[in-house]
């Protein structure tokens, strides 16, 4: 079957959103609802709203991650004997199409300090509704106990047995160590992604245009003042004007767009024949990632013929608990996500696992351009454990020490059976363990942080705090790149949120 042609993309537009992924959505949605003329435009398909055949079936399976339609990023040759994945979805909903969907919000210390960094409008209040409307545009609610599998159960109820405080959800902006099922925005079994929550209220309102299978390679700049972008469109260049462009591309594709646009450190630019417009050295630069390790068990008769069980009679999703914990380095907050984990796609049956994300990084990375066509993926290296102090493999150390404490105990010593992975023999010592880490890095699927934005004192801000790129006028940043620091969540509903509140700046009037 032949694709379907694609109309033609428009001449001009009141506003673009280059990206209708997990916060491009929000920011789209929230511009029409405002009266604002919006077309986005999307790098991947558009399947249509929800209840379309042609969403492919990962995507919509709520109990498993999704993997079509990926972007197809990697680690390149950062590490010299392996190739790490960094999953992204190249489909409207963008990475809230294929992730966990978990969601959760951090604590209040994290948008405190965006605030007093970056400028007003940040602070945890002043969010509060934003992640209120959020929560209930993307239909999210917690798991009730009932619900829970019994390799969730198994590990909420040793948590609680070992002290740990039950908590109603994971979001209490200023509760600290706890465990709880997780919230989730599924609804019915389905994945239900920001395209599916915000897009698909308005795809008959004629203010909003969704333009698929339009790759955005760059800005076009009329000197300081942006005019509109040129997209790519079944192989060829299309110009699309336009005096206002939000940029919800991502953390490696926003910094991408704006690379190209000769906007990043200008010795780079040269490098690759790019003419600089604005010398921005942090474009592409502060990435960072929730590192992450995931432990392994063989697991008993017990608990697999519990889960068959319980597969058999319905729902039984890979993940639905989570907990908080605090290392040694924020005893009095929280900086680790421990979750248990049963997928059936890993082995060739269904497997026992446990992971941790080490939830404030120190390690810093970047993204760069390969070159200058816009189908190359640009270069990806999240600087994994390079953190100067050892912070990272530290915190990550004491999370791999927590989990096999928990393991020993009663509640699961029997039902867990022998650790596989890492195993004890070998990587026993915090030093052992370390080395591991180091040799097996992996990613919490978190990045955040290449065009953040930060105070005209810093140069390495690429954005003030309403998302507006120096340098040029008409330019927004309003996803994950913007954020200068990670806060200690899963980053779905953060990059929902920072949709909401750049939209919201925008009809407000103070960005253009």
């Amino acid at each position: 079957m032949s694709a379907p042609v694609q109309p033609p993309l428009p001449a001009e537009a009141e506003v673009i959103v280059v990206g209708g992924g997990t916060a491009g959505a929000a920011v789209a949605a929230r511009l029409v609802e405002g009266g604002r003329e919006v077309l986005v435009l999307e790098a991947g398909p558009d399947p249509g709203p929800l209840g379309s055949p042609a969403w492919p079936a990962d995507l919509v399976d709520a109990t498993r991650l999704g993997t079509s339609l990926d972007w197809g990023f990697d680690s390149g040759d950062t590490y010299p004997d392996q190739v790490i994945r960094f999953e992204r979805s190249r489909v409207l909903g963008g990475c809230s199409a294929h992730n966990g969907a978990v969601q959760t919000w951090g604590h209040r210390r994290d948008y405190d300090d965006w605030a007093a960094y970056a400028g007003p409008g940040w602070g945890t209040d002043e969010l509060l509704p934003y992640f209120a409307a959020a929560t209930e545009q993307l239909q999210v609610r917690t798991y009730e106990r009932r619900e829970l599998t019994p390799w969730q159960e198994a590990w909420l109820g040793a948590w609680t047995e070992a002290g740990v405080p039950l908590l109603d959800d994971m979001n209490g902006i200023d509760e600290t160590v706890g465990v709880a099922p997780e919230s989730v925005n599924i609804v019915e079994g389905v994945r239900f992604n920001s395209a599916f929550a915000y897009l698909d209220p308005l795809r008959d309102d004629p203010r909003l245009t969704i333009a698929a299978d339009a790759l955005v390679d760059r800005l076009i700049l009329a000197g300081d003042r942006v005019a509109g972008v040129v997209a790519i469109r079944d192989g060829e260049p299309v110009e699309v004007r336009s005096p206002l462009v939000v940029l919800c591309g991502g953390t490696f594709c926003t910094p991408a767009v704006l690379l190209r646009s000769g906007i990043g450190p200008a010795a780079d630019l040269r490098a690759l024949g790019i003419e600089v417009a604005v010398d921005s050295p942090g474009v592409g630069a502060n990435l960072h990632d929730q590192p992450f390790v995931l432990m392994t068990w063989e697991g008993s008769a017990e608990i697999e013929r519990a889960m068959a069980d319980r597969a058999a009679a319905g729902w039984a999703p890979d993940e639905q608990v989570m907990a908080k914990l605090a290392s040694s380095f924020d005893p009095d907050c929280f900086d680790l996500h421990v979750l248990p984990y049963s997928p059936t796609h890993l082995l060739d049956r269904r497997s026992f696992h446990a992971g941790a994300g080490c939830l404030l990084p120190r390690s810093r990375g970047a993204v760069r351009l390969a070159g200058r066509d816009p189908e190359a993926l640009p270069l990806v290296d999240h600087g994994f454990y390079t953190d100067p102090e050892g912070h990272d493999l530290a915190v990550l150390t004491e999370g791999v020490a927590m989990m096999r404490e928990l393991a020993a105990s009663p509640a699961l010593r029997e039902l867990l059976g022998g650790e596989r992975a890492p195993g004890p023999v070998g990587c026993e010592t915090a030093a052992e363990i370390a080395a591991y880490l180091r040799s097996h890095p992996d990613s919490y699927w978190h990045p955040v942080g290449t065009a953040k934005m930060g105070p005209e004192s810093d140069p390495t801000a690429v954005a003030d705090h309403r998302g507006a790129v120096r340098g040029v006028e008409g330019c927004l940043v309003a996803d994950c790149a913007l954020m200068p620091v990670i806060p200690r969540a899963t980053t779905a509903m953060p990059a929902v949120v920072i949709g909401e509140r750049i939209a919201s700046f925008i009809l407000e009037g103070v960005t253009v």
